[in-house]
């Protein structure tokens, strides 16, 4: 925490929301954060916010917060969203939405976008943590440093070590 008696008013404001994100990416989006990390006087406040940049049929990658509610609107464009219930049911909710729409996805479970237009999308979220984390789930299951074991991952996908090993490559 900072001494009080240097708090100013840059430690609560954060400018560049209205700047597009570049989504010249392999998911064509790209977020731009306002946590606690860009607004240190979010601290302990518990919210946050991103921007979300889509190109045409450009994802937000199935991922989740573990300690954050997120509602996202939709600013310009159609996306189709959703998220998964936990097990044993593990049933999609999803829904298209257009500008001006709102969705809701619960803390800590599974979600994605993708932009369904042919236009850029943007939306803001607003998230219920300063510091609401983000797992991808590509990124954690393949990416994890050191590496999930092959056989594992090989009997939880019910694939060959030869696919897991081939994913875990490009990660």
């Amino acid at each position: 925490c900072k001494n009080p008696a240097w708090v100013q008013a840059n430690d609560f404001s954060f400018s560049g929301l209205h700047n597009p994100g570049n989504t010249g990416n392999p998911f064509g989006s790209a977020i731009t954060p306002v946590t606690v990390a860009q607004i240190p006087g979010l601290n302990t406040l518990g919210i946050s916010m991103v921007r979300i940049d889509y190109a045409p049929w450009g994802i937000v990658a199935p991922h989740y917060h573990p300690r954050a509610t997120e509602i996202i609107t939709v600013i310009e464009g159609s996306l189709e969203v959703g998220f998964v219930t936990s097990n044993p049911d593990n049933r999609l909710i999803s829904k298209t939405l257009q500008k001006g729409d709102v969705f809701v996805f619960p803390v800590g479970l599974l979600h994605f976008q993708r932009n369904v237009g042919h236009m850029n999308a943007v939306t803001i979220s607003a998230l219920s943590s300063q510091n609401p984390g983000v797992s991808t789930i590509a990124n954690v299951i393949f990416g994890s440093k050191p590496d999930i074991s092959t056989n594992i991952l090989a009997k939880a996908f019910q694939v060959d070590k030869n696919i897991v090993q081939q994913i875990q490559r490009k990660f």
